[in-house]
């Protein structure tokens, strides 16, 4: 039997989206995102409903686990500096993973003409996402290049080196809500896999669980609705990192732990106001992680 991921547009894909495009038309500047083509990848009649004030924020409150509305805001943000700092550094190459329906390649383009970027998705949010740009008439830019994969089932590095990956030049790989999703074995072999790829110098950003979450010990704030929301989707989670490992973790891939914030760091670094008062609260169960190949 066909897993739903395989032949339908991943949920969580315009689950995101979706958050960052009501977040582009938000008031409230510690909630409003740059991501000003995430609402143009929504469907026509969803796009004008959006725009009727209040309805995407009542919209989150009825669906949405706490606090999570908030982490995908940080986490944009976060992961955007860095895809940033990677153009401004120069990087030749930048590896997006489960890319879902990401707009950095088009946000970026100007700066980003002497860098290739490799989208890698699920052949059906892929086609999905490629179909919207096109429909929007949205140009996608010639050093953008996509490759369809099953993670669980495909070789990583054959796909990569059809795509013209160099495995000799610093590289910028993004996991952006990919390793809950994954099997422990498929993340052992993703990483093994991106250690051989990346060069020396080159970097990795991503977010995961906290292996505890996957217990359901309810630790944190927002923890309870997070894995009913799961639920629904269809798409469950698999992969978690036990709280205080993930250098450990990293270190056995040849990777050295440069930045690491939860969701408090988030907090302090996105939602406080000049005063010092917490504006929004992140769900805990993730962290996002930099680091360095060694």
């Amino acid at each position: 039997m066909k897993r739903r991921i395989e032949t339908t547009t991943s949920r969580t894909a315009q689950w995101t989206c979706l958050c960052r495009a009501i977040s582009s038309l938000e008031k409230n500047r510690y909630y409003k995102s740059n991501d000003r083509l995430a609402l143009s990848l929504l469907p026509g009649f969803l796009r004008q409903l959006l725009r009727i004030p209040f309805t995407g924020r009542l919209f989150l409150k009825i669906a949405a686990a706490q606090g999570i509305y908030e982490y995908v805001i940080a986490r944009t943000q976060y992961i955007d500096t860095v895809f940033s700092q990677a153009l401004s550094n120069q990087f030749p190459q930048i590896l997006i993973f489960g890319a879902g329906f990401d707009t950095r390649a088009l946000r970026f383009q100007e700066e980003a003409r002497q860098t290739r970027i490799f989208e890698l998705d699920a052949p059906a949010t892929q086609k999905a996402k490629i179909g919207q740009y096109r429909k929007r008439h949205l140009s996608i830019p010639p050093h953008v290049v996509f490759i369809p994969i099953d993670f669980d089932r495909e070789s990583l590095p054959v796909k990569l080196d059809q795509a013209g990956f160099n495995r000799d030049e610093r590289s910028l790989i993004i996991l952006e809500g990919v390793l809950m999703y994954l099997q422990p074995q498929s993340v052992d072999q993703t990483f093994h896999t991106i250690q051989k790829l990346a060069a020396p110098g080159s970097e990795i950003v991503f977010d995961y669980i906290y292996a505890s979450v996957l217990r359901h010990e309810n630790i944190y704030y927002g923890e309870k609705g997070m894995a009913e929301s799961m639920a629904k989707t269809g798409e469950q989670w698999h992969f978690g990192i036990e709280k205080g490992e993930i250098g450990q973790f990293l270190s056995r891939y040849g990777f050295e732990l440069h930045d690491h914030r939860d969701s408090r760091e988030l907090e302090e670094m996105y939602f406080k106001d000049q005063p010092g008062r917490n504006v929004g609260r992140v769900n805990g169960t993730h962290c996002l992680a930099r680091a360095v190949r060694i």
